[in-house]
């Protein structure tokens, strides 16, 4: 395994790669994660086949702030990152799960054209940029603060988003993700929100309609940032046939809450792919 500094126009990205000649299988975390979230997936002997990739993204993790924070913390900042990763490292066409707002860049990527073998999502509805269509997908508190798109954490911010949604199945929270929370750049927050507000990111509704690669969703059945009946209303014709999957006893984080069924569901779909 090795973690590699690779130079972008968005910044210094560290990338853990498991090595190989498998299936290259990339793995990119949410809002205010890292790479470190998919830690049982490298380990995992239902997954030792394929090459695992898992960068942080621009402003996360080990990966540098983004020079241009405009450019870099937006759904297209993000594919675009990832794809110079991609490029550096000689992989053509991986297939992709994405995890919240990991899923929305896989989508982006496959709406810009770039070359997938399959997109697995979790945590990720795809809405088009829209004010309906995220009031309809997402859970909206309007008496809570909106975390996913504040700027500055408090020590209490950084815990409460660090805990729902990364925190295990019993509800322990690793220190180092709480330490990564922490750590991420306030402005990626900021900016990744505003700019789904103000429609910058392309139709994920459509994308999803549009595939001609297989695809999948992987849900927590405890997820409570999603609405599941929005998954109902979309237009997959490539969705894997195991349909709009629900996960018993995972929340938002299903890789990290029920690893041994998630693992095996991630494999088997990668394979097919």
């Amino acid at each position: 395994m090795t973690d590699h500094r690779i130079d972008t126009p968005f910044g210094m990205l560290s990338v853990r790669d498991s090595g190989g000649a498998g299936q290259p299988l990339l793995l990119i975390h949410g809002n205010s994660g890292c790479k470190d979230v998919f830690a049982v997936q490298f380990d995992a002997p239902e997954l030792a086949g394929f090459r695992l990739i898992a960068p942080d993204l621009p402003g996360h993790g080990a990966s540098q702030d983004a020079p241009d924070p405009g450019a870099a913390y937006t759904f297209a900042g993000y594919a675009a990152a990832i794809e110079a990763v991609l490029d550096t490292l000689g992989v053509a066409a991986p297939v992709v799960f994405g995890w919240s707002l990991g899923g929305h860049v896989a989508l982006e990527m496959a709406g810009r054209g770039r070359a997938l073998r399959g997109v697995m999502i979790s945590g990720t509805p795809p809405v088009k940029p829209a004010m309906e269509d995220l009031m309809a997908a997402f859970n909206i508190d309007p008496a809570a603060e909106n975390l996913t798109a504040k700027r500055d954490f408090t020590e209490a911010d950084a815990l409460a988003y660090a805990t729902a949604t990364s925190a295990g199945a019993d509800g322990a929270l690793d220190p180092h993700l709480l330490a990564m929370v922490k750590r991420t750049d306030g402005r990626a927050r900021e900016v990744m929100f505003t700019s789904v507000v103000m429609g910058a990111p392309l139709d994920e509704r459509a994308i999803v309609a549009g595939l001609t690669i297989p695809f999948a969703v992987a849900n927590g059945e405890g997820d409570l940032f999603l609405k599941p009946e929005f998954f109902d209303t979309l237009s997959a014709p490539t969705l894997w046939p195991q349909g709009m999957l629900r996960i018993p006893g995972a929340g938002h984080a299903p890789f990290i809450q029920t690893p041994g069924v998630f693992n095996a569901l991630l494999a088997e779909f990668a394979a097919g792919c």
